[in-house]
């Protein structure tokens, strides 16, 4: 009975807190923890902390195979990720041994060859960032981001990721 009880009090915070605009953080890509998402009025830019909802797509959908993403409230019942805008429409990206932008090499990109199983890891083979699109980083290496599925439609932008209640490990 008291199992039931906690059991339902965690279930419905998580559902309070998620139709609220928080969103918890059980990943290493930022601090882990509580987050609030908040409305961005204008354009995404290089720097914002952000959650977005991945599109439906092939590379998607084998990460969620992979087990890299969690089950959430985006379409496909995956979750929301926060990453770093690190570059908007019409920036060139090429992908080596890490990430550079417009010839500029970006600090913490290096790629992993392959995942915490050991599988090949296929990166974004590179390019210009297309139109109402952003390219993702998270600092973390093993983070699954734009280094590995390229950019991803701003569309799915959920709004800024703010810290609330977080610890980094």
């Amino acid at each position: 009975m008291l199992l039931a009880l906690a059991a339902s009090i965690v279930g419905g915070g998580v559902a309070a807190a998620t139709v609220g605009g928080f969103r918890i953080n059980m990943t290493p890509s930022e601090p882990l923890g509580l987050w609030r998402i908040v409305a961005l009025d204008r354009p995404a830019v290089a720097g914002d902390l952000i959650f977005i909802c991945p599109p439906q797509t092939t590379e998607m959908r084998e990460a969620r195979e992979r087990g890299y993403l969690r089950s959430g409230t985006c379409q496909g019942g995956i979750a929301p990720l926060i990453k770093t805008v690190i570059a908007i429409a019409g920036q060139h990206i090429e992908i080596g041994a890490g990430v550079t932008i417009d010839g500029r090499p970006i600090a913490f990109s290096e790629l992993a060859e392959r995942d915490g199983k050991g599988r090949p890891m296929k990166p974004f083979p590179g390019g210009v960032v297309p139109d109402e699109s952003v390219f993702l980083l998270s600092p973390f290496r093993s983070s699954y981001d734009s280094r590995y599925f390229g950019p991803l439609p701003a569309s799915g932008i959920l709004g800024l990721a703010k810290p609330v209640l977080t610890y980094a490990p």
